[in-house]
């Protein structure tokens, strides 16, 4: 058998196919083909190398697959946003969304096969570069060094089909990937028991972390360093300690809370990104959103790195997916997917101690119909006679809400950067009725944000790296270890951290804002600031508060958005009653939410049905959904 790998210089997209079998001499190759042996050199090893890292924001199939933009299914299953965009549009999304899916399921379908291309291309990555070692192309210690690279993202996609469809899934290692063009590895024993592969995934970041450098030189920051793989071993670590589904998922293993915690507080002593800059907070919420200001400043522990090419509107927006999650019209265009739910902006409220809320109470913004006035302020009228309105939402800028509010999402009334001040829908929303009042923000651009002058800017085309894990969230986990191992105290001084920072920036009143004056009531420094565009207080949890109570609404208010938020519920094993909760508020604003339930057997997707059956006997669904 003749093994070929077809590439494409521009993407990088290398990808392995197995041609006939016959004499070599008979074997035509492609146009625009390379066999390994082509490819085992110095270069070659780089561009399957390179292909291996792109998978972590190629969409391949399905834009709503990649993990930089899991909301699919951390952030629209768990309850912090909606799918947005028209109900009939997607689907099997909209079936995820009102959890009304099965088996077949096409989104889980496309993320299944999305996670096991990367763990394939992180295997081609390490077969290449043995090859190339063998012709003495590359040093040993170079390929040390793709090993430990390999090891990581091979970790880290497997991690990815955990989160998502329970540790009872085909771990595929470098030797089982070499056996066969597509292997068939079980998830069940010969018994018909489960094999878990938390170990093997821990084992591969141990690689990693004792493999990798600290930092990298200039043009490979993007890289993973040791400190990242130290950090996604703890995170793994913490999944597997937490109740999960306990037994049924290899989980509960509570040994590893301590363990845990010690390789945190290594990392937070002594961490470092790619480029050498200590871990640390950044000194504002901001400017983790700000394009050109979130790369380097201590806070990324691991990030996927974007940036321009050229002038197109769409090359970034089409590798990571935003340009589908885009928000229609003013910003440029877009589908209008991913809007934030009413019931996570209802819980950035605060109260008079700058603490979460415990009653959500209603909503602060409301629709509302207004004459639609021509040029000249005059009303416009049919043909019929009858008087023109448009729909505005009617904001209520005087509540109190924690100041990452309006760095999180959208709100009328609030300048959304410098795209301006939205007040009506049109433009803003495409479904108000679908998708809520509200507007993701986190991860569009500003318009300033240019590819070049000659060309605008699309809210999809972003420069923006993605966090996928940052020092904040270390915090955080670091706390949780705190809890679980008995010191309240030290988790609630972490907690505090975080939130601390919350208090460093706020989004700033223009001219279009209505009402006030507004303020910020900065309780972590006991002063005021004024010129705000809504209201903000923000305090800290004080001595004694339960601090599993103080994590939990930390961890929704600091990390939200960004695709952690059903995976934390379904970990802690309470995501039944907070999912549900989600549903009987939020079917108060968006009646497709009505009458619906969330099981409790729900803490892990279905394995595809479709993989099931390709696999013939050899892959065994898992517990949650037998």
């Amino acid at each position: 058998m003749k093994k070929t790998l077809l590439y494409s210089a521009m993407a990088l997209a290398a990808t392995l196919s197995m041609s006939s079998c016959g004499d070599d001499f008979l074997v035509l190759e492609p146009v625009g083909a390379v066999t390994e042996q082509t490819l085992a050199t110095s270069t070659g090893v780089d561009y399957v190398l390179t292909k291996a890292y792109a998978n972590l924001l190629s969409p391949g199939r399905d834009y709503f697959a990649v993990p930089l933009v899991n909301y699919a299914y951390g952030d629209v299953f768990g309850g912090d946003a909606n799918k947005g965009s028209e109900f009939a549009d997607q689907s099997d999304f909209t079936d995820i969304e009102t959890y009304s899916f099965n088996t077949s399921n096409g989104y889980l379908r496309s993320k299944y096969r999305y996670v096991y291309d990367g763990i394939k291309y992180a295997n081609d990555a390490e077969n290449i570069a043995r090859k190339a070692a063998d012709a003495g192309e590359i040093t040993d210690s170079e390929l040390n060094l793709v090993l430990a690279q390999t090891a990581f993202l091979r970790g880290l996609f497997h991690f990815e089909a955990v989160k998502v469809f329970g540790a009872a899934v085909p771990y595929i290692s470098y030797e089982a990937s070499i056996s066969a063009t597509d292997p068939k590895v079980s998830n069940v024993d010969e018994n018909g028991n489960y094999i878990y592969i938390w170990d093997n995934i821990i084992s591969d970041f141990d690689f990693a972390m004792n493999n990798l450098p600290e930092t990298w030189g200039t043009g490979n920051q993007g890289r993973a360093n040791k400190w990242a793989a130290a950090a996604y071993k703890a995170k793994v670590m913490i999944y597997q300690a937490s109740p999960y589904t306990g037994a049924e998922n290899g989980a509960g293993k509570t040994a590893n809370w301590s363990s845990a915690k010690s390789l945190l507080e290594n990392i937070i002593a002594n961490g470092k990104d790619a480029k050498g800059n200590k871990y640390q907070l950044a000194d504002t919420y901001e400017e983790l959103w700000t394009a050109g200001e979130s790369d380097w400043t201590g806070e990324s522990v691991f990030d996927v790195q974007t940036s321009y090419i050229g002038i197109s509107n769409y090359y970034v927006a089409t590798l990571t997916g935003t340009s589908h999650i885009a928000m229609a019209g003013a910003l440029g265009g877009g589908w209008g997917f991913f809007q934030p739910s009413v019931y996570l902006v209802s819980s950035l409220k605060v109260d008079a101690n700058g603490l979460p809320v415990t009653d959500l109470g209603d909503t602060m913004s409301q629709p509302a119909k207004v004459p639609d006035l021509d040029k000249d302020g005059k009303e416009q009228y049919d043909d019929d006679g009858n008087l023109k309105t448009k729909e505005i939402i009617n904001t209520d800028l005087s509540v109190y809400v924690d100041p990452r509010t309006d760095f999180i999402l959208g709100r009328f009334g609030v300048p959304f950067y410098d795209w301006g001040t939205p007040t009506t829908v049109d433009g803003w929303v495409r479904s108000t009725g679908n998708g809520g009042y509200f507007l993701n923000k986190k991860y569009l651009p500003k318009k300033a944000d240019k590819g070049s002058t000659s060309s605008p800017n699309h809210t999809g085309t972003s420069s923006k790296n993605s966090h996928l894990i940052r020092v904040a969230d270390l915090y955080l986990l670091y706390a949780e270890c705190c809890i679980e191992t008995g010191d309240n105290a030290t988790a609630l001084e972490y907690i505090n951290k975080v939130r601390a920072r919350a208090a460093n920036s706020f989004v700033k009143a223009d001219a279009t804002t209505t009402g006030g004056p507004y303020v910020l009531e900065d309780l972590v420094n006991g002063k005021t600031e004024s010129g705000t565009a809504g209201n903000y207080r923000i305090g800290l949890w004080p001595a004694g508060t339960d601090a599993r109570t103080a994590l939990i609404a930390e961890r929704h208010a600091e990390l939200a958005l960004e695709g952690h938020r059903w995976f934390d519920l379904a970990r802690w094993g309470i995501a039944q009653t907070q999912v549900q909760n989600f549903i009987n508020y939020e079917q108060n604003y968006l009646v497709k939410y009505k009458d619906k339930s969330y099981p409790a057997k729900w803490v892990m997707f279905p394995i595809p049905e479709d993989e099931i059956i390709t696999m013939q006997g050899v892959l065994v669904q898992n517990s949650a959904w037998k």
